[in-house]
C-alpha cells in the first residue's frame, strides 16, 4: 500500500515538472514576453519595478485571453464574461434561494448561478449554432416566467430603479437605457432565445435583410464590401458570399423571386448578383456613392437608386441603362416603395422626407410632397419604411428614423399622391453610426404600435408608440458592439440584428395563442 502511494506521488511530481517545463518553454518562445520585459525604461525609473510590472501586465493580459476563451467555449459568451468581471465583491454571499412569489429573488438566483446578464435568459431554451464551425450549447432550460424579470440589466440591479422622464405629450423623449415599464410578459414582444449566430464577418455589418416574403433566406452587407447570403432554417448555413464591392455595402434589395440581389456601395457602383451561382452579372457605375436601393414591387425591371449626388436614378434591370433621374435638395440616404409601386418615399441628409410619384409603365419620377425636419440640428435619415396598414393610423403609414435619434411616424394619404401627416414622434439618444429601425407589423396587429431599433449600447430596443410615457417595452441583450441593423422575416418569428463587430444574431420570437 505504501509503495503504491509512493509511486503515485512520484508520478504526480513528474507531471508537475513536465508542466513547469512546458510553461517555461512557452514563455521562452513567446516574443510578447520578451517585448514586455526587455523594453527600455526611463532613466529615472526603478528597473526592477518596471520589469516586474511589465511581466505582471503581460501575464494578466494572457490570463484574460484564456479566461475569455474558456467562457466562450462553455457557451456563456461575451455578456456572461462581462458580467463576471463586473460582479460585486460579495456576489457569492448573494446566492439566496428563490421563491415563486419573489421575482426579484428569482432574478438574483438566475444572475448569480449562471453569471449571465439577466436579459440574456432568452438564450436558455436551445442550442445556439455559431456559423464559424463550432456550436455553443446553452445551459439548462428555465421557465418562461423568468422573462418578465429579465428586463432589468445587472447594472440597473446595482444602481436601483431609475425614474423615467418623458414629456406628457404624444411626442416623447426616451433614453435607450430606460428600464422597460412592463411587469407582465406579453406575447407581443416575448422571445424564447437566439436561434443562430453568424460571426464569420470581421467588419461592421451595415445592413441586414430577409428575402422577399421569405422566412429563412437572410442576407447582410458589411463595411469590407462583402455581401453574405444565409439560410436560417435548420441547420443554419451560409449559402454564398458575394465579393466584388471595394467599399462599404450601403444597402441591397431582393427581387420578388429572391433569385437576384441588387446592392449599392460607397465605391460608386451598383451590382446585380445571381444568388444561386454567387456571381455578379452586371455592374452599373455612378459618379458618387450609391446610398440606398429598391426594386419596383410590381415591375422588378425598374431599379431605383439614391446617391450622394442628390439624385434618385431609375435603372433598367435587364440592360443596366438609366431610365430617368430626379434631383433633390440633399443626398438621398434612405428610400422605400409603397405596395403599389406608384410612390417612392425617400429621406435625405438633412432629415427631410419626400413623396415621389412613379409611373409604373415608363419609370418616370416626379416629386409631389416634402416634409421638412423641424429640428434645429439636421441629421441624415437612416431608415425609411412603408407599411400598408396600421391600427393606430387606420391606413398606410411611414416610419422615418434619423441618426440623431428622432423616430417619426407618418400617416400616408395615397389618394393625395402620398401626402404625409405626422402622427407621433419619439426622441431617442443620438447615434454615432447609421443605425436602422423597423416596424413590427404582425405584433402591432395584436395591440399597440411596435418599433424595433438598434442602439449604441449594444442592445435591441422595442418601443410601443401608443405608450407615450413609457414607450420602451423590451430590450434584447447579447451583442458586444453597437447594434446597426434590424430586420424581421416574413412570418415575424425571427428577428435578425447586426452589430459593429460583424456579428449577426437571429432571435426567435415566442409563439402566441
Amino acid at each position: 500500500m505504501a509503495e503504491d502511494q509512493a509511486m503515485e506521488k512520484i508520478s504526480s511530481e513528474d507531471e508537475d515538472d513536465k508542466n513547469r517545463k512546458k510553461k517555461k518553454e512557452d514563455y521562452l518562445s513567446d516574443p510578447e514576453f520578451f517585448s514586455c520585459v526587455l523594453q527600455p525604461s526611463p532613466a529615472d525609473s526603478d528597473p526592477e519595478y518596471i520589469g516586474i510590472r511589465r511581466l505582471l501586465l503581460h501575464r494578466k493580459a494572457q490570463s484574460g485571453v484564456v479566461l475569455r476563451k474558456d467562457w466562450r467555449c462553455n457557451g456563456k459568451g461575451y455578456v456572461g464574461y462581462r458580467n463576471y468581471i463586473n460582479r460585486s465583491r460579495n456576489w457569492e454571499s448573494m446566492h439566496v434561494p428563490s421563491h415563486s412569489s419573489t421575482p426579484g429573488q428569482r432574478l438574483l438566483k438566475f444572475h448569480t448561478c449562471y453569471n449571465l446578464q439577466p436579459v440574456v435568459m432568452i438564450i436558455l431554451y436551445m442550442e445556439v449554432p455559431v456559423m464559424n464551425g463550432r456550436w455553443i450549447s446553452s445551459p439548462a432550460p428555465f421557465s418562461l416566467s423568468f422573462e418578465v424579470d429579465s428586463l432589468t440589466s445587472s447594472r440597473e440591479l446595482r444602481s436601483g430603479n431609475q425614474a423615467l422622464s418623458h414629456r406628457l405629450s404624444f411626442s416623447t423623449n426616451a433614453s435607450d437605457s430606460d428600464r422597460p415599464y412592463i411587469k407582465r410578459a406579453e406575447p407581443a414582444y416575448s422571445f424564447v432565445g437566439m436561434h443562430c449566430i453568424f460571426d464569420q464577418c470581421k467588419a461592421m455589418v451595415t445592413v441586414v435583410k430577409f428575402g422577399h416574403m421569405s422566412s429563412d433566406i437572410l442576407a447582410y452587407g458589411a463595411s469590407d464590401g462583402t455581401l453574405t447570403v444565409c439560410n436560417v432554417s435548420e441547420p443554419p448555413s451560409i449559402i454564398k458570399q458575394l465579393i466584388g464591392h471595394s467599399k462599404d455595402v450601403t444597402d441591397f434589395d431582393f427581387t420578388s423571386s429572391n433569385q437576384y440581389i441588387a446592392s449599392s456601395s460607397m465605391d460608386k457602383t451598383v451590382r446585380i448578383w445571381e444568388i444561386s451561382k454567387g456571381l455578379c452579372i452586371r455592374v452599373m457605375y455612378g459618379v458618387t456613392s450609391q446610398l440606398c436601393i429598391r426594386f419596383h414591387p410590381v415591375n422588378n425591371n425598374f431599379l431605383s437608386v439614391g446617391n450622394a449626388n442628390k439624385e434618385i436614378t431609375v435603372f433598367n434591370f435587364s440592360t443596366g441603362r438609366v431610365i430617368c433621374k430626379t434631383v433633390f435638395d440633399n443626398e438621398v440616404t434612405a428610400m422605400d416603395h409603397d405596395h403599389t409601386g406608384q410612390l417612392i418615399f425617400c429621406g435625405d441628409a438633412q432629415g427631410s422626407v419626400y413623396s415621389v410619384s412613379m409611373d409604373s409603365r415608363t419609370g418616370s419620377l416626379s416629386r409631389t410632397h416634402t416634409h421638412r425636419s423641424g429640428n434645429k440640428h439636421k441629421s441624415p435619415v437612416s431608415t425609411m419604411q412603408y407599411r400598408t396598414f396600421s391600427l393606430l393610423a387606420r391606413g398606410p403609414v411611414l416610419l422615418a428614423f434619423t441618426r440623431d435619434g428622432n423616430l417619426s411616424f407618418f400617416s400616408v394619404a395615397l389618394e393625395v399622391q402620398g401626402y404625409l401627416t405626422i402622427r407621433c414622434s419619439l426622441q431617442l439618444s443620438s447615434r454615432l453610426h447609421s443605425i436602422r429601425a423597423s416596424f413590427c407589423p404582425l405584433l402591432s396587429l395584436e395591440k399597440g404600435e411596435y418599433i424595433v431599433v438598434g442602439s449604441e449600447d449594444a442592445n435591441v430596443y422595442f418601443y410601443d408608440l401608443t405608450r407615450p410615457r413609457h414607450p420602451c417595452v423590451n430590450k434584447l441583450q447579447g451583442h458586444g458592439y453597437p447594434v446597426i441593423g434590424v430586420a424581421w422575416n416574413h412570418g415575424e418569428n425571427f428577428l435578425a440584428s447586426s452589430d459593429f463587430g460583424g456579428t449577426v444574431i437571429v432571435w426567435k420570437r415566442a409563439k402566441t395563442g
